[in-house]
C-alpha cells in the first residue's frame, strides 16, 4: 500500500511538472499572428478574458485561459491596462501580458497650428484616422459642456500644440487636454502680466493675443504689434485690424478683402466698432500670450508689412504714411495698420 501511494506521488509530481513544462513552452513559444503585424483596442474596464477575446479576434491565435491561468500565476490578471496595442510575429505569450500590464500602448500625434480657428481645429479632428470621433456633428456649446468648459465661445479656447495619445482615443479628451492646456498657460501669464494693461480680465488678454498671432508671424515683432494696439486701446482709438474683419466675415471671405468687408457692421469689425471684439479670433501660441501680457516699451500706433515678413512702426500718422508710402513704392504692397 505504502509502494502504492509513493508512485501515486511520484506520478502526481511527474504530471505537475509535464503540465507546467508544457505550459512554460505554450507561453513562451511565438504566438500565431494572421498578419506580419496586428492591431488591438483594449477598451477600459475589461477583463483578462474579454481583452483575450479581443485579442484573438484580431487575429492573434491565443486561447483566453493561457492568459487566465498566466495572469494568476503571475498576480497580475486585474493589472492589464486599456488602450490600442500593436504586436508583430515572434511575440510571447509572456511578453503581450507584460505589454499588456505595462499599458506600452501605440501611440499617435495630431498637431493643431496657432492661428488656426476652432472650425479648422474640428476639421484636422475630424480627418484624422486613429481618433475615435465623438465630437463630430455636436454644437459648439455641447462640445464645450461635454469637456467641463464654462458657457461661452469655444474660439481661442484650445493650446495650439502638437498632441500624442493612444490610438483610438477620443476626440473629446484631446479637446479637453487642449483647453487645460491653454488655462493653465493663460493663469500663469496673465498672473505675471506687465502693470497697467488695459484688459478687464485673463479672457480680453486673450483676444488680443488672438489678433497678435494673426497680424503677424515674426517673434521679434509680436511685441511691437501688441503695443500698437495696447496704445490704441488706452488712447480710445479703433484697432482697425484686417483678421478680426475677415473672421467676422467668416466661410463666405474668399481670400480678397474688399471695401465693402471693412464698411460691413459685424461684432469682429474694428473699423467701426471700438474696443476689442467679443471673442477671440483663433488660437494663440505661447509667444503671443506673452506680448499681448508683456508688451513692448512703444509709443507706435501703426504698422505696415514691409514686404519680408517684418513691419515698420510709426507713432504718427505722418511717420506712417511715410513708411506706406516707402514699401508700397515699386510694387510693394504694404499692409497698413
Amino acid at each position: 500500500m505504502l509502494k502504492l501511494i509513493i508512485k501515486l506521488i511520484i506520478l502526481g509530481l511527474f504530471l505537475v511538472v509535464a503540465l507546467g513544462g508544457g505550459f512554460f513552452w505554450l507561453v513562451s513559444s511565438p504566438l500565431g499572428l494572421s498578419t506580419e503585424q496586428v492591431d488591438f483596442h483594449i477598451t477600459p474596464g475589461s477583463s483578462m478574458r474579454a481583452a483575450a477575446r479581443d485579442i484573438a479576434d484580431a487575429g492573434v491565435a491565443i486561447q483566453p485561459w493561457q492568459l487566465i491561468v498566466l495572469g494568476k500565476l503571475l498576480g497580475v490578471e486585474k493589472s492589464i491596462k486599456a488602450g490600442s496595442y500593436e504586436i508583430t510575429r515572434g511575440i510571447t505569450t509572456v511578453e503581450l501580458m507584460n505589454k499588456l500590464t505595462r499599458g506600452d500602448v501605440t501611440q499617435t500625434e495630431i498637431a493643431f497650428i496657432e492661428g488656426w480657428t476652432f472650425r479648422q481645429m474640428r476639421e484636422r479632428l475630424d480627418a484624422h484616422p486613429d481618433i475615435r470621433h465623438d465630437s463630430k456633428g455636436l454644437p459648439e456649446s455641447e462640445i464645450m459642456r461635454l469637456i467641463g468648459a464654462p458657457k461661452g465661445a469655444a474660439e481661442g479656447l484650445f493650446f495650439p500644440d502638437t498632441y500624442f495619445f493612444a490610438k483610438q482615443g477620443k476626440d473629446l479628451d484631446l479637446l479637453a487636454r487642449a483647453y487645460r492646456t491653454m488655462q493653465r498657460h493663460l493663469s500663469r501669464e496673465w498672473e505675471a502680466r506687465a502693470a497697467g494693461l488695459p484688459y478687464l480680465d485673463a479672457y480680453q488678454a486673450l483676444i488680443m493675443a488672438s489678433i497678435v498671432e494673426k497680424e503677424t508671424g515674426r517673434d521679434q515683432d509680436r511685441p511691437l504689434v501688441a503695443a500698437v494696439f495696447v496704445n490704441r486701446l488706452r488712447q480710445g482709438m479703433l484697432l482697425q485690424t484686417d483678421p478680426t474683419v475677415i473672421f467676422g466675415v467668416g466661410e463666405k471671405f474668399d481670400g480678397n478683402l474688399r471695401k465693402s468687408h471693412l464698411l460691413t457692421d459685424t461684432p469682429y469689425n474694428t473699423y467701426i466698432r471700438s474696443g476689442l471684439p467679443p471673442t477671440p479670433i483663433a488660437m494663440p501660441g505661447l509667444a503671443s500670450l506673452q506680448a499681448a501680457l508683456h508688451p513692448a516699451a512703444s509709443q507706435s500706433l501703426y504698422f505696415v508689412a514691409r514686404g519680408d515678413g517684418s513691419s515698420q512702426f510709426s507713432s504718427t500718422l505722418d511717420e506712417h504714411n511715410q513708411a506706406v508710402n516707402r514699401y508700397q513704392r515699386g510694387g510693394k504692397q504694404g499692409e497698413q495698420r
